[in-house]
């Protein structure tokens, strides 16, 4: 990746540290970050925190340990994926020490570079404004399957493994909070965070 110019840092992985507090303190603070995988970079606009310890009926860890979720409780920094729908499979990072169950959702985020290569793996995407615009176009695009559950964003980054970089940009000052999507459970609660005015927000929102 090229130097950062203007001033600004090289963009480098985001800390382990970064990942420690809740969820719900992350999720915000990683918008404006962004989400690199080989020459496919693209600017997280929208994300959702989820948490356990039977607070969040919508979360996967809400009735405790499974194989399924064993991600969730490890120690953050790493990548939470799971398969949704039968058809779907969708990103998380992983928040607070590991036993902890605590993850943030990527929603959306908008393209910056590589969007041949994004186009190419999201055939039915009707613009370049739908490549990336909900979780499950979000990993299709950055080709993100099972085999990626339970990777390190931090340590032993090698080349183009995914990783979340900072590239100087700081998140929004006041940044658009909502309800989540999609859930039959915990839909009242406002833990979905947006960049406001984003064209490339998985659904539009009015802050509450």
């Amino acid at each position: 990746m090229a130097a950062a110019t203007s001033g600004r840092p090289r963009p480098r992985p985001l800390p382990r540290r970064f990942y420690l507090p809740d969820a719900r303190e992350v999720a915000p603070q990683l918008l404006n970050k962004v989400l690199v995988k080989g020459r496919r970079r693209a600017r997280i606009v929208e994300v959702e925190a989820y948490v356990g310890g039977g607070i969040d009926p919508g979360s996967h860890a809400f009735g405790g340990l499974t194989r399924r979720n064993s991600t969730m409780f490890g120690p953050p920094g790493h990548l939470y994926v799971y398969f949704t729908y039968g058809m779907h499979w969708c990103a998380n990072v992983v928040c607070e020490p590991a036993g902890t169950a605590s993850a943030v959702l990527l929603r959306a985020v908008e393209p910056l570079d590589g969007l041949e290569e994004m186009r190419s793996l999201r055939p039915r995407a009707r613009s370049d404004l739908d490549l990336c615009s909900g979780p499950a176009k979000l990993c299709q695009a950055f080709s993100i399957t099972g085999a990626d559950d339970g990777s390190d964003l931090v340590a032993g980054v090698v080349a183009g493994a995914l990783r979340i970089v900072d590239d100087g940009t700081p998140p929004p000052d006041r940044p658009t909070a909502t309800t989540r999507i999609g859930l039959s459970a915990g839909a009242d609660l406002p833990w979905r965070w947006l960049v406001p005015g984003s064209a490339h927000v998985s659904r539009r929102a009015v802050s509450r």
